[in-house]
């Protein structure tokens, strides 16, 4: 396990005090490691969790050759292009059984959506398109190839062949798709653990009496409902004092039970209380200035066995570095394989002011605009203290390092909120 010091020796240009987004990302990818400790689950708790192994298909979807279309089946070498073609039904094929009778030339099977194909026959005109004469069935000339509308066997999935990938999520699409082969359990990674806790004297829980110059904590409950939407195990430590004892006790005990720590404020510059001592005390801790707005300070590093993420105490500044920087690497850390979701590109709906040399996440609303195309605009006031904004937004406006003012019209980059926030 590599040392922050060396970590860092390995990044070109790497500065705590003027770290970049995408520096960011690079180092934190360094710093961890899945976790190794499976378990089997039925299908129905294994929604969002992270294959730890490749589902191996027991049977091939579909299991034979099949029909695509309700119609008539017919061996496709008997069309000749500019030819209408003659058939003569000679039986109907159902689904879920085989058909058993033989086929000769000029006649043909009608046949039902996902029936078996019957020997001997690889295409299937839809019956809407064919003009019934007598006991006859005429197809008009030039609609169709051979092989057209059907289904091949293994198409979907090949029996002994890789379904899903070990580091995928279970997804309910990917669920159904272990349903259709039979399979009613999973091995996947087992769910990580995740201890927060918010930190400072001016801090309320909730049910506490109000006083002068405290606030309630939000942040508790911000990050409880990004971590559970994960699929973390969420220790919650709630507020703890700025009081070493207080501190070090719950570091300690975070360290001992959880696979990651985050906690909320005590990691700005200047700041008079003991988070960020303890910090340096108990573990293998970087302190960060990184150029981005909002969210500017963040201490990264290790307490025992744990990952540390220490996140400004803003409310904002808290779900944007989540999002940003904490999101994917305990995806990381859960053994997902998978990519962030791509950035939707909308056009701005207004001039935004931008200095380049920073990463801005301003958040944002789309919608469609007048002429169909995906419009993005700001939720007005920006400050990292304006919780209600966040709110109001469905995704955060990501305007990048090097990227300088935004006009009216000209395209951004979204990170959506959807099964996120």
């Amino acid at each position: 396990m590599k040392t922050i010091e060396q970590i860092a020796a390995e990044l070109q240009g790497y500065d705590p005090q003027a770290l970049s987004a995408a520096a960011v990302n690079e180092f934190l990818a360094r710093l961890v490691a899945p976790v190794t400790d499976t378990e089997e689950l039925g299908i129905f708790e294994a929604l969002d969790r992270v294959l730890a192994q490749d589902v191996i298909s027991p049977v091939s979807v579909p299991p034979h050759d099949n029909s695509a279309m309700d119609g008539y089946a017919f061996d496709g070498s008997q069309l000749r292009a500019g030819e209408t073609l003659t058939l003569t039904p000679v039986g109907t094929a159902l689904a879920g059984k085989a058909w058993q009778g033989t086929v000769s030339a000029g006649q043909c099977v009608r046949i039902m959506t996902g029936a078996i194909m019957p020997a001997g026959l690889d295409t299937v005109v839809p019956q809407e398109f064919v003009k019934a004469e007598g006991d006859a069935i005429t197809l008009p000339a030039g609609l169709l190839q051979p092989g057209d509308n059907r289904r091949f066997m293994g198409e979907d999935v090949m029996q002994g062949r890789p379904a899903l990938q070990k580091g995928e999520r279970l997804t309910p699409a990917a669920l159904g798709l272990m349903a259709s082969l039979g399979i009613k359990t999973a091995r996947v990674a087992r769910r990580l653990k995740v201890a927060y806790f918010s930190t400072g004297d001016e801090i309320l829980s909730l049910g506490e009496a109000p006083r002068e110059g405290a606030v309630y904590d939000s942040n508790r409950y911000t990050v409880f409902g990004l971590l559970t939407r994960l699929g973390c195990e969420v220790i919650d430590f709630g507020v703890v004092r700025d009081e070493p004892a207080l501190l070090e006790a719950a570091f300690r005990r975070a360290a001992d039970e959880a696979d990651a720590i985050i906690t909320s404020g005590g990691v700005s510059v200047g700041e008079a209380d003991f988070t960020k001592t303890m910090m340096k005390q108990l573990g293998d801790v970087a302190f960060w200035r990184i150029a981005m707005r909002p969210g500017r300070p963040m201490a990264v590093g290790r307490i025992g066995k744990s990952v540390l993420f220490g996140l400004p105490g803003n409310p904002v500044a808290v779900m944007v570095t989540f999002l940003a920087f904490v999101r994917p690497t305990l995806l990381q850390m859960m053994g997902c394989s998978g990519k962030a979701p791509p950035l939707l590109r909308a056009r701005s709906a207004e001039a935004i002011r931008k200095k380049p040399g920073r990463t801005e996440y301003q958040r944002g609303t789309v919608i469609y605009g007048a002429d169909g195309s995906l419009q993005v605009r700001t939720t007005g006031n920006q400050g990292s203290g304006v919780l209600s904004s966040m709110v109001q937004a469905n995704g955060l406006i990501v305007l990048h390092h090097d990227q300088g003012n935004v006009a009216a019209g000209d395209e951004v980059d979204v990170m959506m909120f959807d099964g996120v926030i």
